[in-house]
Order: C-alpha cells, then structure tokens, then sequence
C-alpha cells in the first residue's frame, strides 16, 4: 500500500460506512491528510480498495499510554489498592521506561484503527514527539497529582509546553479526590490562560463520591461547578452521577465511558449513557490505561460499551450506532478536529478492514459486525493525517519494542 506522493486515491472501495451510513464501489482521493473527494474521482497513486471496508479512524478519549510498563502488574485489586500501588510503582519509572510505554501504546491504538487520542501520565513532550513522528493526532499534558509532585512545579511545566501539528497540549488533573482545592483552581487558571480544556477522571466510585461530600460538602461534579471548572472539562468515568449533575454536565466538552477498564476495576455504578446522550452531552469512549484495560483496543471498547449499557439498563437503548459514534464522529468534537466522518474536507484519518473478515458481509449488517464482531486481526491498515501504516508493519514495530521493554524492566 505504499504511496509516492501526497495525493493518492482509495479506489473502488467495496464499502465505506460512517455516523450516517453506507456507501458502495467508491473511490476516496486523499490530499495533504485531507480527504479531496469521494465518488468516482481518481488522483495520484492509486491503492486497490476492492476488498477494503474503509471506516473513519477512531478517537481513544481516556487512556495513560506509558502505563503500557503497568500491564498485568498488580491485576485483580479494586481500585483505591490498585491505584495505591501504581503510584509506588511510578515513582520508580525511568523516563526511558515511560517513552518505550508510550510508543508502544501508539502502535498498538494504531494496529485496532485509533488515529487519535487523550492521554493522562506524566511525558507529554514524549507524547508531543511521537505525534509528529506517528501522524497520530495526540493531546496530553503534565498531570496535577498532589502526591506525585508539587503543583507549582507541574504549572510551569505545562506553561513550557507548546503545541505542534498533530499534538494540542492540555491539562490534565487526576482528580479532585487526589488534588486541594488550590490545585483545581490552578489547573483552571491555566486552562483559561493557555486556551485550552482539562481531562479529568471525575465520580469514578462509591467511595470517591462519599469522601469528596465529606470533605467538601458536595458531590465531585457539583464541587466542579461550584469551582466554574464544568465548561472547560472532559469528565471520565461518571459511574457515580445523580441526574442533577447530569444536567450541569450539559455544560461540559464531553464525558467519556470506559466500560472495560470499570468493570475490572470493579467500579460499580452505571455510566448514563443514554441520559446524557438525550440530553446533548457529547459522549466519547476510552480504553484506559494497560494496566487497568488491559487492551487499548477501541473496536473492543465499542462492544463492551452496548453490552454494559444493556447490563446496567435491562434493555436495548443503547446501539451500536452509539457507540461508533462515541468512537468517531464525537470523539473528533471533543478533539476541536474536522474528522470522524467521510466526508470532502474532512481529515484523512481511516482505517481499512479486510472485507472478506466481515462475514456474512451485507450492507445492513455492516455496523454491526464492525462493532460486535471485528478484531484487531481484521484490520490492514490504518490512515493518520494521510499516511497510510499497515498492520503487519505496525506489530513488527511494537515485537521490536517490547523487547526493549522487557530489557527495562528488568532493570528494576
């Protein structure tokens, strides 16, 4: 699938489906990371699409790439154990360790179709270059974390912190069990000053939303509010929402579900999907980290997504449209990006499935069998800003990694 030049050409797709349905036997012309055309067209090099179901590429919006090092270290704890020791085990990371994690967690977001993503550790100018170097869309910052350092030192890190082509620097704040107040306040000052949002896990458990009423006197999403932070965040996690908060979360970017990484956690609650979702909330997926996942698969994610929703609901409401919405086409508004749909003038980000993979293979069933059935394995290639990674290649990249990580790891 090697392409010479900046505009090439999917031709004669077999199928290309998105937020708003399915198009058959088109070509895709791809110019400068931006789709050109779709129809008949034909530009550049051309790539064979005969056998290719093209999808647009999807948006991971909660996960901590570096914890990659974390995977399978400490599993089968909840999570205020679990979280104690991740935090020992952090403390002793090399940066090293933390670079090899992050690009890892890149190749492997890439290898499942995800082309854009949100991070929380403690590397974003790591981050930052291997956006640049990946064509992968990235947006992270240095993490307020009480315990871990100091926040006038995190501050000044993230003032330093510049955005380039394909990374936006953010700010990230653990949680506001895990800060004081001042810090929250901090976080926001700078959020307004560098024009930008903060990620935040927000009512995550039972017990997270008892401790912050006690030591506050309201729930963690009201205590939010109350600080003018509700705007400005992208809220993870909400297994622990009362409907009032629901509504003041009309106000905020977006929420985001991770359904796989709260059922390990043993998290409990129930992420409102639906509520929010009627209410015009702006919902994302995330994996989370690989500590807590231990995937970062998104296909995976969609999945557990509906099948939790139904859990939790006793019924179908929740779709797989809704989730591969979540996934794509709002995980790109979250983002401030044209993307997440195919369409001209949008970015050229994709991902190419194996049609002969997606049996029995009929229009209608497309959706589904994309968000309920597909596999990593069925996956050939995934399109960042245009430059088109095959997955053969990508897992060739992350064998030869993980085998510098071990080597670190085995350091400590």
């Amino acid at each position: 699938m090697e392409v010479r030049n900046k505009t090439y050409t999917l031709v004669k797709c077999k199928l290309l489906l998105d937020a708003r349905g399915v198009k058959e036997n088109v070509n895709v012309v791809v110019e400068d990371g931006v789709i050109k055309d779709i129809g008949n067209s034909r530009e550049g090099d051309e790539v064979d699409c005969s056998n290719l179901v093209v999808t647009p590429g999807f948006v991971n919006s909660h996960t901590h790439t570096a914890m990659i090092a974390l995977r399978g270290y400490y599993d089968d704890a909840e999570l205020q154990e679990w979280l104690q020791r991740m935090w020992d085990f952090e403390k002793r990371m090399s940066s090293r360790l933390m670079r090899l994690g992050s690009e890892i967690a890149i190749l492997e977001m890439l290898s499942s179709g995800t082309t854009a993503f949100v991070d929380m550790y403690f590397n974003p100018e790591d981050i930052k270059e291997l956006a640049e170097k990946y064509k992968v869309r990235g947006f992270a910052g240095y993490t307020f974390l009480d315990s871990m350092l100091d926040p006038e030192e995190v501050a000044r890190r993230q003032e330093g912190l510049r955005d380039s082509k394909h990374f936006k620097a953010i700010v990230n704040v653990h949680s506001v069990y895990s800060v004081e107040e001042d810090t929250v306040k901090l976080a926001k000052e700078l959020a307004e000053s560098e024009g930008t949002w903060i990620h935040i896990h927000v009512s995550e458990t039972r017990k997270e939303i008892y401790d912050v009423k006690r030591r506050t006197g309201r729930f963690p999403v009201e205590y939010l509010r109350d600080l003018g932070l509700t705007s400005l965040v992208n809220a993870v996690h909400l297994g622990w929402v009362a409907s009032w908060e629901i509504e003041e979360l009309k106000k905020a970017r977006a929420t985001t579900h991770c359904p796989t990484s709260n059922m390990k956690l043993a998290t409990a609650g129930a992420f409102p999907f639906f509520e929010m979702m009627e209410g015009g909330i702006n919902v994302t997926l995330g994996t989370d980290g690989a500590s807590s996942n231990n995937s970062l698969d998104i296909l995976a994610e969609m999945k557990n997504a509906v099948l939790l929703q139904r859990h939790n609901y006793w019924d179908t409401r929740i779709k797989a449209i809704h989730a591969f919405k979540a996934a794509t086409v709002n995980g790109y508004k979250l983002l401030g990006i044209k993307g997440g749909l195919l369409e001209k003038g949008y970015a050229a980000d994709m991902v190419l499935f194996d049609a002969s993979l997606l049996y029995p293979l009929t229009r209608d069933r497309l959706l589904s069998n994309i968000v309920y059935y597909a596999g990593q394995d069925a996956v050939v290639a995934t399109i960042a800003d245009g430059v088109i990674y095959s997955r053969s290649e990508l897992v060739q990249r992350r064998r030869k990694l993980g085998e510098e990580l071990n080597r670190e790891l085995e350091k400590l």
